[in-house]
């Protein structure tokens, strides 16, 4: 009798190991990335982590969180930003993916929990400018207020290039501001061909754009497409 039940203890013992070994060995769903995290650097309304995958380490920013040093992360949808400069920590990433569906949990458990919408990419700080609008233009403040009434038209706008990243989805961005507007509405998104560098002082002509998506949760209110760029003033 005591032979028997050694003999079972040992093949339910054995059963375990291999329920466990399975759920271990459970392949990923197609297209997820699991990361390990080295280091965290919370700021406001983002989390700046560095991460490695495969032995190769790079920065990710996801919406606010809490990790820990060696903790693993999930994520599928993200965009990858060259040369961006955070304003809150004067830090510049040579390369960093804004992460919008980051989980802690592998993505095929049952408690892998639900998609976070990710914030917008922080965009700098007001800044003491007092610009003038351009002849028949637009200022920063106007094209705001007036989107849904501008939707669709050419608008020009003078202002000095507050931020510039270069080939993310076959386009420039450009962030202007002019010294109008508060809150939401002093700092005013371009797209563009042009290439311009931070300070310059620019007049753009461009679509205006609302409510315009681009995927991995970076939506805009308001934005300036396909603008065509006059340098008045170099920085």
């Amino acid at each position: 009798m005591q032979k028997k039940l050694v003999v079972l203890v040992m093949l339910l013992l054995v059963g375990l190991t291999s329920c466990e070994k399975e759920v271990e060995k459970q392949p990923l769903p197609n297209g997820i990335r699991e990361v390990t995290v080295l280091e965290s650097i919370p700021v406001k309304d983002y989390t700046y982590i560095n991460v490695s995958e495969n032995d190769n380490e790079f920065w990710i920013a996801v919406p606010t969180m809490t990790v820990e040093k060696g903790q693993t992360l999930y994520f599928s949808k993200s965009l990858e930003m060259k040369n961006f400069q955070s304003p809150t920590i004067d830090r510049n990433f040579e390369s960093i993916l804004f992460v919008e569906d980051i989980k802690t949990m592998a993505p095929n458990s049952e408690h892998a929990g639900a998609v976070v919408q990710h914030p917008k990419i922080e965009m700098s700080g007001k800044q003491p400018i007092s610009l003038s609008p351009v002849d028949g233009g637009k200022t920063v403040e106007q094209v705001f207020a007036q989107s849904e009434s501008l939707s669709g038209k050419v608008v020009k706008v003078r202002g000095k290039v507050t931020k510039f990243n270069q080939g993310i989805m076959d386009r420039n961005w450009i962030h202007i501001q002019d010294g109008t507007g508060n809150n939401d509405d002093f700092d005013l998104l371009i797209t563009s061909n042009d290439v311009v560098k931070l300070g310059d002082i620019i007049v753009i002509e461009g679509v205006v754009g609302i409510n315009k998506d681009f995927g991995a949760g970076y939506t805009y209110a308001v934005i300036v497409e396909n603008a065509k760029v006059t340098i008045e003033k170099n920085s």
